[in-house]
């Protein structure tokens, strides 16, 4: 994974969460995920987390088994472990189980089919909406918010040190409409590098990242981050110039140049991100 640094952390485990969560073996930093994960024995550790994301973890494990034990499997979950205390997330850390032999994927195609897949899954596992996604105050959390609110999205720009940031918002927030997105529920708001192939090459889905929106806008921020960061050629932007799905990408693209800090300004704006389908084909 490239040196996207979306929870701001990169150094390892601190002692005390290793403690809590019984973390034995050597400790190796690990491919794939938000670059920032790291391996001790059978536990794969990751930052970032919320602890008001507690109720996420049974019905996590629920889907993880239930997926596990489907003939073929077409999609699996990691499974999330407990600390000591009982809680899933310890100082913003949380732990699932490693999966040997895994690879990071970064096929745009399988990352799609994978979206659709796992989303299908979770909308059957949550139904309603669950309440605890009102307590994230975390930066991910607020710019998702953000992104369905141009005002606030382009107040917050303006309060940002970055330069051309709130130019950048300014044009994203300026190209949106009323246009629905479609149905939400709960989705994984940062698959793009969170997608692993397992030994047999099944797509293995690690640290879900929960949201309450349209599937449409998940794959959406999963094209963006897979162009930026994962080498998807830029064309594959193409199809998200227009329509439902040109609203989706601006508010994929206002989540995340508000909450990545510092956000890259240039290598967003590269993209024309804002531009329709009047400008002709986008080059690589």
């Amino acid at each position: 994974m490239p040196a996207r640094d979306p929870h701001g952390d990169t150094g390892r485990p601190p002692d005390h969460v290793l403690d809590l969560f019984a973390a034995e073996g050597v400790l190796e930093p690990l491919p794939g995920g938000r670059g920032t994960s790291w391996r001790a024995g059978d536990l794969a550790l990751s930052p970032g987390h919320d602890a008001s994301e507690g109720w996420l973890a049974p019905i996590q494990a629920r889907l993880a088994v239930r997926l596990d034990e489907r003939s073929p499997r077409s999609v699996r979950l990691a499974l999330p472990v407990p600390a000591r205390d009982g809680n899933l997330v310890a100082d913003g850390w949380a732990a699932t189980r490693f999966e040997p032999g895994a690879t990071p994927c970064r096929d745009l195609a399988t990352l799609r089919a994978t979206a659709h897949l796992v989303h299908a899954h979770l909308a059957s596992a949550v139904p309603e909406r669950p309440a605890e996604l009102d307590a994230r105050t975390d930066r991910w959390a607020v710019a998702e918010r953000q992104a369905y609110d141009a005002g606030a999205a382009v107040a917050a720009a303006a309060e940002r040190p970055e330069p051309g940031l709130a130019g950048l918002v300014d044009t994203l927030a300026a190209g949106l409409d009323d246009t629905d997105l479609g149905r939400e529920q709960l989705v994984h708001a940062d698959l793009a590098g969170n997608v692993l192939l397992d030994a047999a090459g099944t797509p293995f889905v690690i640290d879900l990242s929960p949201a309450w929106r349209s599937p449409l806008w998940a794959e959406a921020v999963c094209v963006l981050d897979a162009v930026l960061w994962l080498g998807a050629p830029r064309t594959a932007l193409d199809d998200w110039r227009t329509g439902i799905e040109r609203q989706a990408m601006l508010r994929a693209s206002l989540f995340r140049v508000l909450s990545d800090e510092p956000c890259d300004v240039a290598r967003y704006a590269a993209l024309d991100l804002d531009r329709g389908p009047d400008w002709g084909p986008s080059l690589d």
